[in-house]
């Protein structure tokens, strides 16, 4: 009788642009201040990509730091996902340029679309792909340049995105199986709450739609806080009750770092003490699909958790989609 295949976590990696912008700078460009930023998100700076910094080279980067954590060499690899809502381009895929950048020719590649639950999405994928036995090694990223697609002169916006990439290196393991469960789900009834509203095939691009500035995020910022702590609370626990653990039994909890409020209000909602939640959203801002793999990613790094804990991480994104997965190091 065959071995069920599960799916070992081989290492991970993160890559920041070098880049800082501070909320004093950004008191320069709009009517703010850091007090203001502090009080309302918790961010104090955040990573800004140069202009000719594309998402597949934050891509690249972090994907040599998996590469190097795993220590497996490139040509192991035979799956490539990117998730991402900053695309390089419409297609090719982020992934396929990534594949380019790692000199992986004919590995499948392609990307994923669900803006900041997208790296938990890509853990489903991911997942599901091992355990079928289609796939061997997978290379997982959620890479965002959100300052390409942010509005500068919205102070409501603009103080919350950053850019970065984290990696994780996946593959089959008969002997062992990190991933323990994903939950996901999705509403596109409040797509209209947080969106690009042109570019696509709704509004394709004309002078009006760049003057307008629609090609930059758009956020109903209260109404996005009312719909993300449920559901990143309900993602939580359904995560954990098909892993068979429950809360106390998790080491570290990493929410999607999109706001302050949000992780104290999610971590209250489940009744988790704030020293087991991961933060550092201060030093970050919001990077979407890319937020809770470098979260891991750091907190692997600086020893917040070692071999055998668990952790769980959640996170909620535009669409409205929301996901959580629970993971042993």
């Amino acid at each position: 009788m065959n071995k069920k295949i599960g799916v070992k976590i081989l290492g991970t990696g993160s890559y920041f642009p070098k880049k800082v912008l501070t909320n004093t700078d950004l008191e320069k460009m709009v009517d703010t201040s850091d007090e203001w930023i502090s009080t309302r998100t918790g961010i104090k700076e955040r990573r800004i990509s140069e202009k000719n910094e594309t998402t597949s080279d934050l891509a690249y980067l972090a994907s040599l730091e998996a590469l190097k954590s795993s220590n497996i060499s490139p040509e192991q690899i035979d799956l490539i996902l990117v998730a991402t809502i900053t695309p390089d381009m419409f297609f090719p895929s982020t992934a396929c340029f990534l594949q380019k950048k790692l000199g992986l020719n004919f590995v499948p590649a392609f990307d994923l679309s669900a803006a900041c639950s997208g790296f938990i999405y890509g853990i489903a994928t991911a997942r599901a792909f091992i355990e079928s036995g289609l796939y061997k090694t997978v290379l997982l990223v959620g890479a965002e340049t959100l300052s390409k697609i942010t509005d500068w002169t919205d102070r409501n916006t603009c103080v919350l995105f950053g850019d970065g990439a984290g990696a994780m290196l996946l593959s089959a393991s008969e002997e062992s199986d990190n991933i323990l469960s994903t939950y996901l789900g999705a509403d596109g009834a409040y797509s209209d709450l947080l969106f690009i509203p042109a570019g696509g095939s709704a509004s394709p691009a004309t002078v009006e739609t760049v003057n307008q500035k629609l090609h930059t995020i758009k956020m109903q910022g209260k109404d996005v806080f009312k719909a993300a702590v449920p559901k990143m609370a309900l993602a939580a626990q359904k995560a954990l009750e098909l892993s068979g653990k429950k809360l106390e039994n998790i080491n570290l909890f990493i929410p999607h770092q999109a706001n302050m409020r949000i992780i104290e209000a999610v971590a209250k909602k489940l009744d988790i003490p704030m020293d087991r939640v991961f933060v550092n959203i201060h030093k970050t801002g919001n990077i979407s699909s890319a937020t809770t793999i470098t979260a891991l990613d750091e907190a692997i790094k600086t020893g917040r958790v070692k071999s055998g804990d668990l952790v769980e991480m959640v996170a909620f994104g535009g669409g409205f989609t929301w996901g959580a997965s629970v993971i042993r190091i």
